[in-house]
């Protein structure tokens, strides 16, 4: 070749260094080789593609299965596989060893290798050097050792059937892999097809269902539990005469029927045909006896598995409402999400009642455990509080009564003498004015979303848990949902899963929804996604417990004035408003009303002036109980875009005994209320009311 002549073709430069070309498609499985590749494999010095059962019959059975394992290496490490490779004739002979190197890549959209390679005879080393002894098949034993414990690992992370049949047909035997797969099963008297591979099943061939007496391998192996070996197209002719007329087209060598036996019951058989003969020698039929135990197992566990998650399934659609139609005013979303482990089923629930007066209810609840009785008595009570609501029972009445109704049950059952019992919330909504009737049984408290993003928890009376006391009252607290407003109910779960106690639980469901921009869909899921999805782990709590219990959530929304039902929650400029009352007989509200201010003024930038609301509100309410008969209502606001907003606080009795200022002596108790608004707020009063009166002050951001 003279300086400046064009290069040769890549071809003619390979042919000359007796060097084949080869291309393989898994998604495919074809194989294409040329001229000199298929010389080298023992064909016609011709390109052709074949399919990857003719290529894997011109090679020896365990270097195939060394091209399987060296390929993946190779896309993991992103190197070249290179593999020892021998050729074999149509007797089984070896006939040369040839070297492959190849670049394989993996098709993530297609789930396939694509790899192209080169073909190059070789010298076969000589047993006992070094190079005999890095040669790359292997000491058979060793190679059956390895797949079955990769074949276990496979078949015991398989969850289904046909993950277990995915599993089963790619799994490559040592030495012998065959390339037709079935597995049969039985219902009832007849033989029936759970999966084939290599084959397509059709009219009149073996692969439809039929009697058990037919004259069939995999029938007699049923019939017997013992094996069927044939090594020969002949042994299958001599033994099932029938059954090779319709065999007799696929062009298989050797097949072997094993039983699918799981505690002492033949449950099915296992086909595996080869496309060569096979001598099925001692230690290729415990091999294929290992792998089809292993497989009988797989099978009955993914038929366990199956048969639960149809149960589940089923237990939760008849026990879960569908919620009902679109309610004027107002819209609803709720998620149930069973964690908790076992058949997947507890005792949480909810529910959306609509009531005779125009209104509905929306109930909640969560009878204790996780099981199967927790899930038949949540039914139960569901129903049972469904039918006390549709009556017209107030709140407080729907409560009692159902709590009397659990309590009955758990008391009348001889079989489990453990007392259940049940929290619950009930929420009768008025979808014209958005007031709320709230009554609580040992559950959490409900919280509001408001209009410009800011989530309160809105602290409400309660009574025991229902099944506890038959005789238990449950007082009733009423709220208004404002406009643009959404409620908050749900189960423990979605507070502690994850490790988290009800305090560092809450945070996190806080920050979700002030976060959240989309519908109320959206943050139904972005709710459930939060504790229980992937993200979920990076969210831990301080609990070293890290169990899961069942989740249950029901958002009520209230749209603003100004937009329709299927507007987003991306905060909006508004009113900041929030209402507590303070009875005579709960002074221990006082600190939930501090609380409650706290969370109110959360963004306000000035924490003195925070710490100073506090402080004073706390004085107002304590100057209503101390010094009159009354109960105080607590009314905070805050008005204003940021930078510029103003915070109003308000304590309002039924008492007409206006307070006045004092001067307190050095050792005086009391005294010093009006005295710490003069000094803290910016503008306060007190206000007459045609019954009682309202002392308030102001305060302000830019101050």
């Amino acid at each position: 070749m003279r300086t400046g002549e064009p290069l040769p073709p890549v071809g003619e430069v390979l042919a000359t260094l007796a060097t084949g070309l080869w291309h393989w498609d898994t998604a495919t499985e074809l194989v294409t080789v040329d001229s000199e590749a298929a010389r080298l494999l023992g064909l016609p010095a011709v390109q052709t593609t074949l399919t990857e059962a003719q290529a894997r019959s011109r090679l020896h059975p365990v270097d195939w299965n060394e091209i399987i394992s060296v390929v993946g290496l190779a896309v993991a490490e992103r190197t070249l596989a290179e593999v020892r490779i021998r050729i074999m004739d149509e007797h089984g002979r070896v006939i040369r060893v040839v070297r492959s190197r190849s670049k394989p890549s993996y098709d993530k959209e297609r789930q396939a290798f694509q790899l192209i390679g080169t073909l190059q005879e070789v010298t076969e080393p000589t047993p006992g050097t070094p190079a005999g002894r890095s040669a790359v098949t292997g000491d058979w034993r060793r190679s059956r050792e390895a797949f079955l414990l990769d074949a276990g690992r496979a078949l015991a992370e398989a969850r289904s059937t046909a993950e277990v049949l995915r599993v089963a047909a790619g799994l490559s035997m040592p030495g012998f892999s065959p390339d037709g797969l079935a597995v049969f099963g039985v219902e009832g008297d007849r033989l029936t097809i759970v999966g084939l591979y290599g084959y397509q099943p059709g009219d009149g061939d073996p692969f439809s269902p039929m009697p058990l007496d037919t004259d069939h391998p995999a029938a007699e192996v049923i019939r017997t539990g013992r094996a069927v070996y044939l090594s020969s197209p002949a042994d299958y002719k001599t033994r099932y005469p029938v059954m090779w007329q319709l065999v007799e087209s696929f062009g298989r060598q050797s097949w072997a029927f094993l039983p699918l036996t799981v505690a002492g019951r033949t449950m099915g058989a296992w086909m595996a045909s080869f496309a060569y003969p096979v001598a099925f020698t001692p230690d290729e039929r415990s091999v294929l006896t290992t792998v089809a135990r292993m497989l009988a197992q797989a099978l009955s566990r993914a038929g366990a598995q199956e048969t639960e998650r149809a149960l589940t399934d089923g237990l939760q659609r008849s026990m879960l409402p569908m919620l009902g139609p679109q309610i004027p005013g107002m819209t609803v979303a709720a998620r149930y999400v069973p964690t908790g482990g076992g058949l997947q089923v507890g005792g949480d629930w909810y529910d959306m009642i609509p009531l005779p007066n125009g209104r509905f209810a929306l109930a909640i609840g969560d009878v204790q455990g996780h099981d199967v009785r927790a899930a038949g008595l949540m039914g139960q009570l569901r129903i049972a509080l469904r039918a006390y609501a549709s009556e017209g029972h107030r709140p407080d009445a729907v409560l009692s009564r159902a709590s009397r109704f659990l309590h009955g049950m758990a008391d009348g059952d001889p079989e489990s003498p453990d007392l259940r019992f049940a929290t619950s919330l009930y929420v009768e909504a008025d979808p014209v004015t958005g007031i709320l009737d709230i009554a609580r049984a040992g559950h959490p408290d409900p919280a509001i979303r408001m209009a410009d993003g800011t989530v309160l928890t809105r602290p409400t009376a309660g009574g025991l848990p229902l099944g506890i006391d038959p005789d238990a009252d449950y007082p009733t607290t009423r709220i208004t949902l404002e406009p643009g407003e959404t409620m908050l109910i749900c189960t423990d779960g979605l507070i502690e899963t994850g490790g988290h106690d009800l305090d560092s639980g809450w945070q996190r469901i806080r920050t979700i929804l002030e976060d959240h921009k989309g519908d109320l869909e959206e943050l139904a899921d972005a709710l459930v996604q939060g504790v229980h999805g992937p993200s979920s782990h990076h969210t831990t709590g301080p609990l070293a417990d890290r169990r899961e219990d069942d989740i249950a959530v029901m958002l009520l929304c209230r749209p603003g004035e100004d937009r329709g039902l299927d507007h987003t929650l991306a905060p909006a400029p508004t009113v900041r408003r929030t209402l507590l009352s303070v009875a005579q007989a709960e002074p221990e509200r006082v600190a939930v009303a501090r609380q409650h201010l706290r969370e109110l003024l959360h963004d306000w930038p000035s924490q003195d002036q925070v710490d100073s609301a506090v402080l004073l509100l706390s004085e107002m309410l304590t100057n209503v109980l101390v010094h009159t008969d009354a109960d105080a209502l607590m009314q905070a606001e805050v008005r204003g875009e940021p930078g510029g907003r103003r915070m109003r606080v308000e304590v309002t009795d039924t008492s007409d005994d206006l307070p006045h200022k004092r001067r307190p002596g050095e050792m005086a108790s009391s005294g010093r209320g009006l005295v710490l608004i003069e000094l803290l707020a910016q503008s306060w009063g007190v206000d007459p009311r045609g019954e009682g009166k309202s002392i308030w002050f102001e305060l302000y951001e830019d101050a």
